[in-house]
């Protein structure tokens, strides 16, 4: 392996464990120490990649937690397809995985809007990035669907998103506790009929 594919693992390895021990502990009661033993690193080490815990934190959330949101819960929904069938399936799909696995990244991003609000501006226009991108994916979907006659036209597509945003945070919240299968189905019975009352009608002579 050359040096250039060796470091590049190495920060995956170090991003990657960065994450979980923010997720777990928050990234106020995690400090450089933790970090270094959790990465088994000297200082020396970690500053040869990183200039601060802070640059440590905004790397993670460039390399791992914006590419995992738009592979999860944007990319997914782009096309000119029915979008309503789009977010149904990519809900159920993300929301599948978070079943199987707590370090999934939609909730970790409700976690770090919910902890760095009014404490580091920095960050928090990088979180916010992330969610203004899914929101306006979810808006431009929504749109399209309208206007090829999936959706009725008096649906408001910002109100939707909103809304589909906001409970997508709240139920994979719900899901840390217990039951998240019969959760999940429940919510996505329940997004399945708000969807039905937005379709567009059919006119019949």
């Amino acid at each position: 392996m050359n040096k250039s594919l060796k470091r590049m693992a190495t920060m995956q390895r170090m991003q990657a464990t960065g994450l979980e021990l923010f997720y777990s502990q928050g990234y106020y009661n995690t400090s450089v120490d933790d970090i270094l033993k959790k990465l088994e690193l000297s200082k020396g080490a970690f500053y040869y990649h990183f200039e601060s815990k802070e640059d440590f934190f905004l790397q993670i959330i460039q390399n791992l937690l914006a590419r995992k949101i738009y592979s999860t819960l944007i990319e997914p929904i782009e096309g000119h397809d029915n979008p309503l069938t789009l977010i149904t399936q990519c809900f159920d799909n993300a929301m599948e995985t978070a079943v199987h696995n707590e370090m999934d990244f939609g909730c970790i991003l409700s976690n770090f809007l919910t902890e760095f609000n009014g404490k580091n501006e920095v960050i928090m226009r990088q979180l916010n990035e992330i969610v203004t991108v899914w929101e306006v994916n979810l808006i431009t979907a929504l749109q399209k669907g309208k206007f090829n006659g999936y959706l009725d036209r008096h649906v408001d597509c910002e109100a939707v998103a909103t809304y589909l945003m906001s409970s997508y945070f709240g139920i994979r919240t719900l899901m840390t506790g217990a039951a998240p299968s019969a959760k999940k189905y429940r919510y996505m019975s329940q997004l399945k009929q708000y969807f039905k009352s937005m379709e567009a009608k059919v006119v019949t002579f």
